[in-house]
């Protein structure tokens, strides 16, 4: 505990003023010692509430009490005490040596009852000097809350001043306010933390919806919530229309310093937004002209600008992904794996493609893909590891991924085990086996035929006509002619290999198993 803050603890500390706790601090209030004291009071009023604030001392020399012992009325320490708790007062002095020689009993007991701290102040000490010993502590403490708001208003305008200025602005301010300080997109979604995973799931998900309300409303406000025990400020960035973003704090109600340094924080991380607006639309056609170039076979021109801006590309074996984002997610996809890249100095790359965001990184990290599924309720598709020379194939597996899987995150080697035919299960596949199939279709509904289960029996057998007999239950007379008669509908030489895989084909696609 500092000794010089403006509490009891401090004033009985002094030595110069010689004050006395009666009784033993064990049966005091909880922090009865510690609280801060506002002023320092005198007065002998028996009633002096109507007079008073909360977190005064009282200093009183017993004038009020001549007499009470002698009349019985022991009820008045009682009632007195009472009314000075209830007030708010955090501790009570009494002059010896004025009226009386020491504290009286009955004033003692009562303040032991209402676990108020009593003290003795002695003959010697005069009550301005007790007054001004306070006042003194709480002129120092106003002054070095003052050299600490100029020190830390310093030290974040100096962060303003680094690479990535936004990102040090805030972790400097989560290390002078020593708490919990993170950063809301205009999409709601927590893309910076100082210190990076302090937050349960549970409360950031609870502070993500504060910041989503405080987002919708479009207007510059701010809001505090509590979450279990932890105080949250949260102050929207940007102007009235056109937000960038959320900034929280976890704390309560801040004192005048520490809310200016808060104000000179939003401030510049308002002004940091705007200003980096153009600058990342401009990073982003950049990043995406060297996917374009990866495409192309050659990485050369991609590997020499990476390097030059970013560190470099990751190494390979690489995996490439796809993610097919929600449009109104897409900046902050693309501003969190900005930040990823600049901490992990070049281990992942990403850019704007036509299928969706393109993100690469090294063969071992592509746990990346779930954490970014996950994120921003993403589907991915993910390739296979390959080297930049295969890049254009590994980025065709990775559509073909994203548009094959429903999972959130679907990896290639998982959809080619599944064969070619699988490759049927597409819109565009059912589409063209409908329109082949249809005249099988129409004549089994108009004649309550068979045609479409016996050539899905003869295929299936390996087109014997004795095995679809046995499946289907029919002479094997009876399975040739309908075959006959299905070609005749399709335009179709079933004896042909290329006709039967085709008509295979489109069963397969239309197989609604």
């Amino acid at each position: 505990m500092d000794d010089t803050a403006p509490t009891l603890r401090a004033l009985l500390a002094r030595r110069d003023l010689s004050l006395r706790l009666d009784g033993d601090e064990a049966e005091l209030a909880e922090g009865a010692l510690d609280r801060p004291i506002r002023w320092v009071h005198g007065t002998d009023l028996l009633d002096p509430t109507p007079f008073l604030s909360e977190g005064l001392v009282l200093l009183t020399t017993g004038t009020q009490f001549a007499g009470v012992a002698e009349r019985g009325e022991a009820t008045v320490f009682d009632d007195y005490v009472r009314r000075l708790s209830a007030r708010g007062v955090v501790g009570l002095g009494f002059g010896t040596e004025v009226v009386r020689a020491g504290i009286p009993s009955g004033l003692a007991t009562a303040c032991a009852r209402e676990r108020m701290p009593l003290f003795e102040v002695p003959y010697r000490t005069p009550f301005i000097a007790v007054a001004r010993a306070n006042a003194e502590a709480i002129a120092a403490q106003a002054y070095a809350r003052r050299g600490w708001s100029l020190a830390a208003q310093r030290a974040i305008s100096l962060a303003a001043l680094r690479p990535d200025g936004l990102g040090a602005t805030l972790a400097e301010l989560a290390r002078q306010l020593s708490t919990w300080v993170g950063l809301f997109d205009a999409s709601g979604v927590l893309t910076r933390e100082h210190p990076r995973g302090a937050l349960a799931d549970e409360v950031a998900a609870e502070l993500a919806g504060e910041a989503g309300t405080l987002l919708r409303r479009g207007a510059r406000a701010g809001s505090s919530l509590r979450i279990g025990d932890t105080p949250f400020t949260l102050q929207t960035l940007g102007r009235g229309g056109h937000l960038r973003g959320v900034v929280a704090i976890a704390a309560g109600e801040l004192d005048q310093e520490g809310r200016g340094v808060v104000t000179a924080v939003i401030a510049m991380a308002g002004l940091a937004l705007e200003q980096n607006q153009n600058l990342s639309h401009a990073r982003g056609l950049l990043r995406s002209g060297l996917v374009q170039s990866l495409l192309t076979g050659d990485p050369g021109l991609a590997l020499r600008v990476a390097r030059d801006l970013w560190g470099g590309l990751p190494a390979a074996p690489i995996v490439v992904g796809v993610l097919d984002e929600a449009s109104s997610r897409v900046d902050a996809l693309s501003e969190w794996l900005e930040l990823r890249a600049g901490e992990t100095h070049g281990a992942v790359f990403h850019g704007r493609g036509d299928e969706g965001v393109v993100v690469v990184c090294t063969a071992s990290d592509d746990a990346l893909f779930a954490e970014l599924a996950q994120r921003f309720d993403a589907r991915a598709g993910v390739s296979s590891p390959a080297g930049y020379g295969e890049f254009a194939p590994a980025h065709a597996q990775a559509v073909t991924a994203l548009g094959r899987g429903g999972d959130a995150v679907t990896r290639f080697e998982r959809i080619a085990a599944s064969g070619m035919l699988s490759a049927l299960d597409t819109g565009d596949a059912r589409a063209l086996a409908r329109t082949l199939l249809a005249p099988l279709h129409e004549h089994d509904a108009a004649h309550d035929g068979e045609l479409e289960a016996t050539l899905r029996a003869w295929l299936g057998g390996d087109a014997r006509i004795d095995a679809a007999a046995t499946t289907l239950g029919v002479h094997r007379h009876t399975v040739r002619a309908r075959i006959v008669h299905a070609e005749r509908l399709l335009g179709l030489d079933l004896s042909s290999f290329s006709a039967r895989a085709e008509l295979w084909a489109a069963l397969v696609a239309t197989d609604p198993r």
